[in-house]
């Protein structure tokens, strides 16, 4: 209801501005300056004007009710259906061209045809003392009032609708989960838009003062020539005012639109697929919007396809890894599963815990390298064998620096060779104490050694949670980071109550 009421609202605000702008540039420039009225004659006039201009709002309020009906059942109705909306959409988008047309039919015609019936009848009556010439030029002011009024109205009104449009389409996609769309129809072309423009911006001031110099001369005035300039200086100086403003206005319709898509376009380049460029707009430039809302809407459906693919990769890299030592099956989803808990409570975002989980799956990568007897072996390792097994974290870097694109595997790299670290600096492959681990490689540490411990081997058997998270606790702050123990403890026991909770739930009664 508010968005309509401030739409009436501000289509009155711009209706006078245009008013205003259109009467002042033609008739208080014409008819002081260059009409010769007599005194007796301006109260009859005012009276004309003032009768015509009352015939002229009802008729075009009549008009504007009619046009504004559809939007405004739209906006004023709870829950109007889609159909409803779908037509007070396109009426929206035709309202700009209505007005034009209210303002050149019932505005036109509803002032000027009172106005000369009423002027021949009290120059008959002998009401008012003015040639009949008088009423001609009266026509073609109007003509040219309404001709300007019409164009300043409808380049304001297409800025008006936009709140309509925006509160029509939030209820269709509210209601019904359906998008409006003009689907790229054209209502006027710019081409139209250009021509009317620049003829009616362009010849305005040569019509206004070709007039205004004919008023002059039918009435056999002669003028001195400093009066002539001063008068004809004023009435090129109004025409070309109003004529720069036109040319502003003009400038808008291409603008606006081309700054709006340049909005959205940087968004893109952001990697913001889910952006969608407004139609606002009913000429070519509908069009360009609906190519480029496809072309988006391509985009994010490939994205989507390559992150399934991106994402497959990983799991199919990290279930394979895994599948070479039966009893390690599972590790590295489990790892990432742990990484990505610990990173939610340590406050990371969205794209860190999406990196973080890859870098946990690809975590053993390097193992592909380590022989199959010394990573397979049930008993203890000797030395040498062990040193071997220190080495995966490197080969893990090194292999995952051959992948492509190399830019998306950069971002793992670091948690993969810091994985085994010690905050102490007795861990490997480069002893980096406190700081100096990669945030990731700290997470991703605490999670390895925690599924490491619970999980059997066929020399032992997995030890208890319990046992497992004490381990850790007395670690924490040597070989592990204390914050992220802490976080590890914290979920486990909110995971074991949570399950503890839905095991106690009694079953549904059917």
């Amino acid at each position: 209801m508010l968005t309509y009421q401030q739409f009436v609202k501000n289509l009155a605000i711009y209706y006078l501005f245009g008013s205003f702008i259109a009467v002042i540039g033609v008739g208080v420039v014409l008819i002081p300056t260059t009409l010769a009225l007599e005194p007796r004659d301006l109260l009859p006039l005012a009276l004309i004007v003032f009768s015509s201009i009352l015939c002229m709002m009802g008729v075009e309020w009549y008009f504007f009710k009619r046009h504004a009906k559809s939007i405004k059942n739209a906006c004023m109705a709870e829950e109007p259906s889609y159909e409803e909306l779908k037509t007070a959409y396109y009426q929206a988008h035709q309202f700009p061209k209505l007005t034009g047309y209210r303002i050149l039919g019932p505005h036109l015609f509803g002032l000027s045809i009172p106005a000369v019936i009423l002027t021949i009848l009290f120059i008959r009556i002998e009401l008012v003392h003015i040639p009949y010439a008088y009423i001609l030029y009266g026509i073609v002011c109007a003509v040219l009032i309404a001709g300007m009024h019409a164009m300043i109205e409808y380049y304001h009104t297409s800025t008006a609708i936009i709140p309509i449009l925006d509160h029509i389409q939030k209820k269709s996609l509210h209601l019904y989960q359906k998008k409006l769309t003009l689907e790229g129809k054209k209502i006027i072309s710019l081409k139209t838009k250009f021509q009317l423009s620049a003829l009616l911006f362009g010849a305005f001031p040569l019509l206004l003062f070709s007039l205004a110099t004919q008023m002059r001369l039918s009435q056999g005035e002669a003028l001195l020539i400093e009066v002539y300039w001063v008068w004809s200086l004023l009435v090129l100086l109004v025409g070309c005012g109003l004529s720069l403003y036109g040319a502003r206005l003009l400038f808008s319709i291409v603008a606006e639109p081309l700054n709006h898509l340049h909005d959205k376009m940087k968004k893109v380049q952001e990697g913001n697929f889910d952006v969608r460029a407004a139609e606002y707009y009913s000429d070519e430039f509908s069009q360009t919007i609906n190519g480029f809302n496809h072309m988006v809407k391509g985009l994010k459906t490939r994205e989507v396809i390559n992150n399934q693919l991106y994402e497959s990769f990983f799991e199919t890299l990290a279930t394979t890894l895994d599948a070479r030592d039966s009893y390690t099956a599972g590790h590295s989803v489990r790892v990432a599963e742990y990484a990505v808990e610990i990173g939610k409570k340590a406050g990371l975002t969205k794209e860190q815990l999406q990196t973080l989980r890859k870098t946990g799956l690809l975590h053993d990568i390097g193992k592909i390298g380590v022989p199959d007897d010394v990573l397979l072996k049930n008993g203890r390792l000797t030395e040498e064998e062990f040193k071997a097994i220190q080495l995966h974290p490197v080969l893990g870097e090194e292999i995952l620096r051959t992948i492509q694109p190399a830019d998306l595997m950069e971002k793992l790299i670091p948690g993969v060779r810091s994985h085994h670290e010690r905050i102490d600096g007795g861990g490997y492959p480069d002893r980096l104490t406190g700081d100096q681990i990669p945030l990731f490689g700290k997470i991703l540490a605490v999670a390895d050694a925690f599924d490491a411990m619970t999980s059997d081997r066929p020399y032992r058997l997995g030890m208890s949670q319990k046992k497992a998270l004490q381990i850790l606790e007395e670690g924490a702050g040597t070989q592990w980071d204390p914050q992220f123990v802490k976080y590890f403890i914290e979920w486990c026991n909110e995971n074991n109550q949570a399950n503890h909770e839905h095991k106690e739930k009694p079953a549904a009664v059917l």
